[in-house]
């Protein structure tokens, strides 16, 4: 019988420093897959050896000092986000039957998903636009002063001479696009994919088996323990899957009417195959990486209720 929890909240640190310490692992395995590129390029072309060496070596400590760095703010202010959203809109809910991750009820995950994600394009609506309407503020201060000195040399007359409102109009209609109208597009285009992300998964894991969630109590939360890597890297490729098929589809008839039937299919079936095999692999990584650190720094913590 399923059993639904709610994700009422999620421990900040634990989840922070299991997902910043899992990115910079990332960042240096890509990091030692670049180094063996440019080792590559290097044997190509002795001249550019020392060249390519050095940048791979940097990368080897950049990449990964850089991406744990950059992740520790977005996963703190995702999980301060969520925790602040779940009062008003609801949290994640999760169909366990024992330790699988049977349903997830559509509405309520892609209305906090997509909450999150909204608030988030308004954080960085809200950056661009303090430096987006300084900066045309400043233009459109500039080109009438800049059109004086024009004038002056070229007798133009002051009917013809540029005023610069157009920029500082746009500067401010751009500013509240970004703040308003890029977080409206965001929740909706997010409500909807999300929303067909459970759909599917919800279709599909009767079939191929669901992801699976070893939690152990950890005080008031629910830590996780284990995620067992088959099931999850499983269940998840065979949801992107569906999206792969769509995005296949989409190529398929644009293919046809560009009138090269042939490279249509192959862009099918390459969007299909490549991802089913690429998510596998990527969430077959993580949870190994997960797996492995759990033990160490802790699992992600959620209560549950």
């Amino acid at each position: 019988m399923v059993d639904f929890k709610e994700i009422k909240s999620i421990e900040l640190v634990p989840f922070t420093l299991m997902t910043s310490t899992v990115s910079a692992i990332l960042a240096f395995i890509y990091a030692i897959i670049l180094l063996i590129t440019f080792g590559a390029l290097a044997a190509v072309i002795p001249n550019a050896g020392l060249v390519f060496a050095s940048f791979g070596l940097s990368m080897i400590v950049i990449f990964p000092i850089g991406s744990f760095l950059v992740y520790i703010t977005l996963s703190f202010v995702t999980a301060l986000i969520y925790n602040m959203l779940v009062p008003r809109l609801g949290g994640i809910k999760l169909g366990l039957e024992g330790d699988e991750v049977k349903n997830l009820p559509v509405v309520s995950f892609a209305l906090i998903t997509s909450g999150v994600g909204a608030v988030w394009a308004f954080i960085i609506g809200l950056l661009l636009a303090a430096f987006i309407v300084p900066l045309t503020t400043l233009t459109s201060t500039l080109i009438p002063l800049i059109a004086n000195i024009t004038a002056n040399a070229t007798n133009m007359t002051p009917a013809t001479l540029p005023t610069g409102s157009a920029v500082g109009t746009g500067g401010v209609v751009l500013a509240l696009l970004l703040i308003i109208g890029l977080p409206i597009f965001v929740f909706v285009a997010g409500f909807i994919g999300n929303a067909l992300w459970a759909i599917f998964y919800n279709f599909l894991i009767p079939r191929v088996g669901g992801v699976r969630l070893l939690f152990a109590p950890a005080g008031n939360a629910h830590e996780i323990t284990s995620i067992p890597v088959v099931a999850a890297a499983l269940a998840l490729a065979v949801v992107a899957t569906i999206f792969g098929i769509i995005q296949g589809l989409f190529s398929l008839v644009n293919g046809i009417m560009a009138g090269s039937a042939s490279m249509a299919v192959g862009g099918l079936i390459g969007n299909i195959i490549g991802a089913f095999i690429g998510t596998f692999i990527m969430v077959a990584i993580i949870t190994i990486l997960y797996n492995f650190l759990a033990p160490r720094i802790g699992g992600i913590q959620l209560e549950l209720k």
